[in-house]
């Protein structure tokens, strides 16, 4: 199936999944449409991209052309990405947070484009092996995708030995982990404070309870500055006033909401809103 993708083919599926995620597909992106949807030609029997595009041109509803979008917004994920955010969140911002809320005992994590589930997961293990006082606080880790598919991976809980072995330390896999045959499954504690919810960012929001992080890492990049701008206004709605916004190393709010600010100390790309930093620092 490597045949060149006509260039009617990729606008239409760029214009898809603009209308339906409102990803900016650039020109000269035919190397990724050809990667993520030949293996979706090949599970619908189809003998390439072209005759996969012409069926969903033509479908009475919207299974295929909904199929096609999942496949385009599935993105990178492991274990422990990029570890700076992690260790931001160990030394820095988790401790913070959990200063401000002891009267009420409670810490909400958003993992608001967790593909299948190795991000939440990790936030899990961290605060699990990292934060014992928080077994006696309501620990909550939202992990939400526009894909259903991953967000079943995700509730699964299941990994194969090639997606423990991106970025999940042989101790942590042993500790939060049980074989079950080829594939290792989270333990019941692991978990226990995940919730799954489908959530297209652009699309309605469900309910949620305020928000003291959210991990929006690597997801800002395929949007346009005007989209960004909307999802960053929308962020500042469910989070606490002091929560904490977390970007991906490549992402920042400059110049499209200056109502968030880079805070410093840390090693990960986390902003908050003006009112409570000064001088780069949150206020206390």
């Amino acid at each position: 199936m490597t045949a060149t993708l006509a260039s009617s083919d990729f606008d239409y599926v760029s214009q898809l999944v603009r209308t339906s995620a409102a990803i900016v597909l650039e020109p000269g992106k035919d190397y990724l449409v050809q990667s993520r949807l030949a293996p979706l030609a090949r599970e619908q029997g189809l003998p390439d991209i072209a005759a996969l595009v012409a069926a969903a041109r033509t479908e009475r509803g919207t299974a295929l052309r909904d199929r096609i979008v999942e496949a385009m917004t599935t993105n990178e994920t492991s274990f422990f990405r990029d570890v700076h955010p992690f260790e931001a969140l160990k030394s820095d911002i988790i401790p913070a947070v959990m200063a401000r809320r002891q009267a009420e005992r409670t810490l909400t994590i958003w993992s608001a484009a967790s593909s299948t589930g190795q991000e939440a997961y990790s936030l899990s293990m961290l605060l699990l092996d990292e934060f014992p006082h928080l077994a006696s606080w309501k620990v909550t880790i939202l992990a939400s995708d526009i894909s259903e598919a991953a967000l079943d991976r995700a509730r699964s809980g299941r990994y194969s030995q090639l997606e423990v072995n991106r970025g999940l330390p042989a101790a942590k896999l042993a500790r939060h982990f049980d074989r079950d045959g080829a594939t290792w499954v989270a333990k019941p504690r692991l978990r226990e404070p995940m919730r799954f919810a489908s959530v297209n960012l652009i699309g309605s929001w469900p309910a949620m309870p305020p928000i003291d992080i959210v991990m929006l890492r690597n997801v800002l990049i395929y949007f346009s500055v005007d989209t960004k701008r909307e999802i960053l206004g929308r962020m500042k709605r469910v989070m606490r006033p002091d929560g904490y916004l977390m970007l991906g190393n490549a992402e920042t709010t400059l110049n499209i909401d200056d109502e968030f600010v880079r805070v410093e100390p840390t090693r990960g790309s986390c902003y908050q809103q003006r009112a409570h930093v000064t001088n780069g620092r949150t206020r206390t």
